[in-house]
């Protein structure tokens, strides 16, 4: 059995569809009941990360765990992992491309809490795999509502900026590659696995191929650094949080020549990359009227 917590979402919807269609034996972890439309056999369990007395009947009798951490803080991380480490020992990890392992403080709010749990794992006797995401293709919905009401443009703070942004169906293929590897993933333990997407586009591109997918041109135009740290804020972001965000894409990929190591799944699974084309066909229902 195993457990997936963050089972609503992007990437723990995925890692639960594959693991079921893998034959595995899958619990899914919701906060809410019935807010996921799981596939039949596939148990459903109600416990929250930020609660974690509520998890001990999720982790009973699980062999592995994947661990998506959807909280603003790692507050409750170690007492997460040790309810865990009484009924598993081992844990997969969706953390970031952005930790840096050569310093103590992360350089934003959002790196630092992913450092941290990778930290508290490695000091938690579990057997543990960080599956490092880089850029979420996923993000890139939150412009499906201007796109559905028809924008022929949409403005984001770095237009130019250039990521090799990943499917989230590839953060999940490689994290139940881990889960279900033949000899139980001892040779993935203590790894952390970067991943990109397998092109290097700037938002202004990503936004091209969406008005090609939707069938009119859509352009990119440039936010205001403040509209787009307010838009984030009302999205419920922390202020730290959007600092962070807008801090680390100026830095690191708005600049002149920008560039990302290219790494993809394919280094770890031996299968080929989806693309960004890819990642607007699967999702062409929400961007469309």
């Amino acid at each position: 059995m195993i457990l997936v917590t963050g089972a609503t979402g992007n990437v723990g919807g995925q890692v639960v569809r594959q693991l079921h269609a893998a034959g595995e034996s899958v619990r899914a972890l919701a906060r809410t009941p019935g807010k996921g439309a799981f596939p039949e056999g596939v148990e459903e369990v109600v416990g929250d990360l930020a609660d974690p007395a509520s998890l001990e009947g999720a982790f009973n009798g699980v062999d592995a765990v994947f661990l998506l951490w959807p909280l603003f803080s790692a507050e409750t991380a170690p007492a997460v992992l040790k309810a865990a480490a009484r009924h598993t020992e081992r844990v997969v990890y969706l953390s970031s491309t952005g930790v840096d392992d050569t310093v103590l403080e992360q350089g934003d709010p959002i790196n630092d809490f992913h450092a941290r749990i990778e930290r508290l794992l490695a000091e938690s006797g579990l057997r543990w795999t960080a599956v490092r995401g880089g850029g979420f293709a996923a993000n890139d919905l939150g412009w499906a509502e201007q796109v559905r009401q028809g924008a022929t443009s949409i403005a984001t703070p770095f237009p130019d900026a250039v990521r090799a942004v990943v499917h989230e169906g590839d953060l999940a293929a490689a994290a139940v590659h881990v889960l279900t590897a033949p000899d139980g993933g001892r040779r993935h333990d203590g790894r952390k696995y970067p991943l990109t997407g397998p092109e290097r586009l700037s938002d202004a591109e990503r936004i091209a191929i969406i008005g090609e997918a939707v069938g009119r041109p859509i352009r990119a135009e440039p936010m205001p650094l403040e509209q787009a740290r307010a838009e984030l804020i009302a999205g419920g972001l922390p202020q730290e949080y959007a600092d962070g965000i807008l801090g680390a894409v100026q830095e690191e990929f708005a600049a002149p020549g920008p560039s990302e190591e290219v790494r993809t799944i394919q280094a770890l699974t031996g299968e080929a990359p989806r693309t960004y084309r890819q990642w607007v066909a699967d999702h062409l229902a929400d961007f469309r009227p």
